[in-house]
């Protein structure tokens, strides 16, 4: 994988960085799109509310969103040092998928990259029925070759906040990403909708050209962090030039305002705050929460977190810091004092001199599961059979950094995705898939997943909200059984494995198709962190357009044997 993306880019053209924007903006207008949705009352959505539950009943809304997007190299300066990226539509992060809850999503994703494949995955959207549409190559579909369109086709049965990424290698991480919002009810009123508010970390070289490093010395250190696609940097290689652009919003005292959080980190887990303000938690990934407040938020890769801040500190001042501090214990950044924004009252356009909470002192664990509570109470079974013992593990492999989790460093290959495999009738995976088959429908899964390594590690599970029965920084024993929570336990997508510890969860197999689950550290997911989950086989089948599927593999191979691009065992996984 190392060299490709360096020769690709090669060819591109410059992109014109967006702008940091200096006010409030509502990305959709929610008072219009929903009867009875108003500032005044969040929790009411036309004929249902925030307690329908959305597992088993979705509005008909008889509308589909579409959208359009173009991959293409270019050139971009973040934070005001110029690099090779690449982009949706021409910028970073690429445009906003906007749905209500029900409505039919159509996003048709063209590949103009000069020398890559790709995908698109739409990250915590369950795909209830419609796996085909999961974006993973090597699971669900070969790449999608350059010059080549894929149609993905889902149903926004649940409401919330999140993002698309590429599947492909680092794509995601060189700027293959952008935001998801699906309008809904809430559990906790407020005025003005700000959209996603996406955490990265970020490196000068493209995180291809440091994958090498990274697979062989461990994850190498990044030079700043972006606050949507954006923040300064002191350029030393220039008399210490303070160069780029913080993202700056302005408040209306006593006005609310919602964020959605997004960390789309390679590898950092950011202490998200805003300078004397509190932070009201509303919901977690696809999963509202009954409300709590914080003065910081600790948010993991992968993660999402919507907030309500309301504006009620102009007594102190008028202008006041935004903070993504990447946490030391799991995070190595150049600049991490410095990832920061601007909130303006009113006219004010100063730089603020306002002190920040402490940050940066966690083991990177999750928030407290007993702030996590889910605003829909469910409950899984009550008889912790592990299913599923999986230890995660560490090795060096011809000089070569691979994890695992399970017994087998997990290896696929872009030109035989799973789904291939099943149209093909094929019972025996080879090792390095790591295949479990989940062959009964409901029936419940039971994973306890035990790190002996002092690295935390973001747990992301496809196709599945998942229920966290319990975790610790500890080695698990039995004891430990007894305390696992089976009353309405936090729900979410990704969990943080704690380091030296123990994570235990519960899914039920309600949705057929091939489901990854990994480690959303991006170096970890490529050196080996990761299984599939072949749930209800027999069901695959009928999901799939199987011309469709076999003439895009075609497509690929063709490319393929014609373009000199191969697939390196030891530093790309094929996810």
């Amino acid at each position: 994988m190392a060299g490709r993306f360096v020769a690709a880019v090669a060819l591109c053209a410059s992109l014109a960085w967006a702008k940091p924007h200096s006010a409030p903006r509502q990305t959709t207008d929610t008072t219009s799109v929903c009867a009875g949705n108003t500032a005044d009352d969040r929790s009411v959505w036309c004929d249902y509310s925030i307690d329908t539950n959305y597992y088993e009943e979705v509005p008909n809304t008889g509308v589909t969103r579409e959208y359009w997007f173009e991959l293409q190299n270019g050139t971009a300066a973040p934070d005001g040092i110029e690099r090779n990226v690449l982009t949706v539509n021409g910028s970073i992060p690429g445009p906003t998928i906007i749905a209500d809850w029900g409505d039919e999503v159509i996003v048709h994703v063209t590949n103009s990259l000069s020398a890559n494949g790709s995908s698109v995955h739409f990250h915590g959207i369950r795909q209830n029925f419609t796996n085909p549409s999961d974006g993973v190559t090597s699971i669900t579909q070969c790449p999608t070759a350059p010059g080549d369109t894929v149609t993905y086709k889902w149903r926004a049965t649940q409401y919330g906040s999140s993002w698309y990424h590429s599947h492909f290698a680092y794509q995601a991480y060189e700027g293959v990403f952008g935001g998801i919002i699906i309008n809904g009810p809430a559990t906790a009123n407020y005025d003005y909708d700000l959209g996603n508010l996406f955490l990265l970390d970020w490196s000068h070289q493209t995180i291809d050209q440091l994958s090498i490093d990274s697979s062989k010395n461990g994850p190498p250190t990044m030079d700043n962090g972006l606050i949507n696609g954006t923040n300064i940097y002191v350029d030393t290689d220039n008399n210490n030039e303070t160069v780029g652009a913080r993202w700056e919003a302005t408040f209306e005292a006593g006005s609310s305002y919602r964020l959605r959080l997004v960390n789309s980190a390679v590898d950092s887990m950011f202490d998200f705050s805003i300078d004397n303000h509190t932070l009201e938690v509303i919901s977690i990934d696809f999963v509202p929460i009954v409300p709590y407040t914080t003065d910081v938020i600790s948010i993991g890769m992968g993660q999402r977190y919507d907030v309500i801040v309301t504006a009620d500190q102009s007594a102190i001042a008028s202008d006041f810091w935004m903070r993504a501090y990447p946490d030391s214990f799991c995070s190595d950044n150049a600049n991490p004092d410095d990832i920061k924004g601007i909130i303006h009252y009113g006219s004010s356009t100063a730089t603020p001199t306002t002190t920040g909470y402490t940050t940066g002192t966690s083991d990177c664990a999750d928030q407290p599961a007993e702030s996590l509570v889910p605003y829909l109470s469910m409950s899984p079974a009550t008889s912790f059979d592990v299913t599923n013992d999986l230890d995660v593990s560490l090795s060096i492999v011809d000089d070569w950094i691979r994890w695992a989790i399970g017994e087998t460093s997990f290896q696929v290959y872009w030109d035989n995705p799973t789904a291939l495999q099943v149209f093909n009738n094929v019972t025996a995976f080879n090792e390095t898939e790591v295949v479990i088959e989940l062959p009964t429908a409901n029936e419940w899964t039971y994973l306890l997943i035990e790190n002996s390594n002092a690295v935390t590690h973001p747990i992301h599970l496809h196709g599945h909200d998942f229920y966290i029965l319990g975790a610790d920084n500890s080695a698990y024993t039995s004891a430990d059984t007894a305390t696992l929570n089976y009353s309405n336990p936090p729900r979410r997508d990704v969990a943080m494995l704690p380091p030296n510890g123990w994570l235990a969860i519960a899914f039920q197999a309600d949705n057929p198709g091939i489901w990854l689950m990994h480690c959303h550290i991006a170096w970890h997911t490529d050196q080996g962190f990761a299984l599939q989950w072949l749930e209800r086989r027999s069901e695959i089948e009928a999901l799939y357009d199987e011309t469709s599927l076999r003439d895009s593999c075609a497509s690929w191979d063709a490319w393929d044997a014609i373009s000199g691009e191969t697939q390196e065992g030891d530093d790309d996984d094929g996810i």
